[in-house]
């Protein structure tokens, strides 16, 4: 049986390799989260605002869709980015010291 061996980017023990996806996840989280922002500033704007009963034409309808489900799944994915960042500092920070 062939002894396992660890991988080639492996990081030393109790640090975090710099390539553990925060940077992409900051990245598409905030670029999604603009993307629901700049649907509802259209929305409001462009496309005829929306009442209780909801957006008043068909585009309006695209927009708050597009705005309802970008700005909650753009603010989760940047608040782990946000998070695999702050645990990527403070891990390097204290192997440091």
């Amino acid at each position: 049986m062939p002894a396992s061996r660890p991988p080639l980017n492996a990081a030393p023990a109790g640090q975090i390799p710099p390539g553990d996806g925060a940077r992409q996840l900051l990245q598409w989280g905030g670029s999604i989260f603009g993307t629901g922002i700049l649907a509802a500033v259209l929305l409001e704007t462009l496309l005829g605002g929306f009442s209780p009963t909801g957006a008043s034409t068909n585009s309006g309808w695209f927009a708050l869709i597009v705005a309802l489900m970008c700005i909650p799944f753009g603010g989760l994915l940047g608040a782990l980015g946000l998070a695999k960042w702050l645990r990527r500092r403070a891990g390097n920070r204290k192997s440091k010291g």
